[in-house]
């Protein structure tokens, strides 16, 4: 299909994409990779009147050690993620859960806060960054503010991100000991019908599911099982306790919840050093 009828604005910085998203308010939409926004537009989902090109701000492209954690730019490119040194070493899952979107075109002109943003729980990203306890940093008219990821998604497709707010910087924490990335699926590059992201250490761990409900979901039960002392097959009963598994084309519910505890499973299994 075709979009309907747009303008498009480019914006040079992110001072002035934020300045242009006031300005338009709720008929704006951020453009990046495109990846999300276009094929929305193309089923008249959304249907902005105006685009912001921000793909051409090189100032929010950029990986770097910040000490306990790794600082994100939000136009980095899934590619670059997925290759760079620092990530590979801090944050290992990271980086392989970004050699899982799409396809290498994809991973090259997608970039990792357009497919946050977007907030679909379908998507490897969100639910890593979630895992992860990663906090996401947003910028608006009034400045910059913190948000962790375990509070950033609100519903299907939304976020906590105001009208006229962009991100702007995602903050991994460093992890050590263990990590999974799980990922079930028909067919090579399609969506998962369900997926796991997890890491341990000790008695500490983060667990969180794609595609297991109308956001990325926090299996915070099953780490609570295991700093409790269960055993991996115990804990990963737990996988669907604070999920809502959807039936659709692809899985029934029931499937889903299956597919979850046989992931997380897995998924801890292979974590566990």
């Amino acid at each position: 299909m075709i979009p309907a009828q747009f303008d498009l604005k480019r914006a040079s910085s992110a001072a002035e994409a934020i300045s242009l998203i006031g300005e338009y308010g709720d008929e704006a939409k951020l453009l990046a990779g495109g990846h999300s926004l276009i094929p929305l537009m193309k089923l008249r989902l959304a249907q902005p009147s105006m685009l912001i090109d921000i793909g051409r701000i090189t100032d929010l492209s950029y990986i770097k050690d910040a000490g306990n954690h790794i600082s994100i730019g939000a136009l980095t490119r899934h590619m670059d993620v997925e290759k760079s040194d620092i990530v590979k070493q801090h944050v290992p899952l990271l980086a392989h859960a970004a050699s899982h979107v799409g396809d290498a075109q994809v991973r090259h002109r997608g970039t990792i806060g357009g497919s946050l943003a977007h907030a679909d729980s379908a998507s490897d990203l969100p639910a890593t960054t979630l895992a992860l306890g990663a906090t996401y940093v947003v910028q608006g008219p009034n400045g910059q503010r913190e948000i962790a990821a375990k509070d950033f998604y609100k519903g299907f497709l939304e976020s906590a991100l105001a009208p006229d707010e962009m991100l702007v910087e995602i903050r991994v924490p460093k992890t050590l000991g263990g990590w999974s990335f799980q990922k079930f699926n028909r067919r090579a590059q399609d969506w998962a019908i369900v997926g796991v992201a997890a890491w341990r250490n000790g008695k500490d761990s983060g667990v969180a599911l794609v595609n297991m409900g109308s956001t990325p979901i926090l299996a915070t039960s099953v780490s609570a099982a295991l700093a409790s002392g269960a055993s991996i097959a115990e804990a990963a009963e737990l996988a669907a306790a604070e999920a809502e598994p959807q039936s659709d084309l692809n899985a029934s519910s029931e499937y889903r919840t299956h597919l979850a505890k046989v992931l997380v499973r897995r998924a801890l299994e292979e974590s566990t050093k």
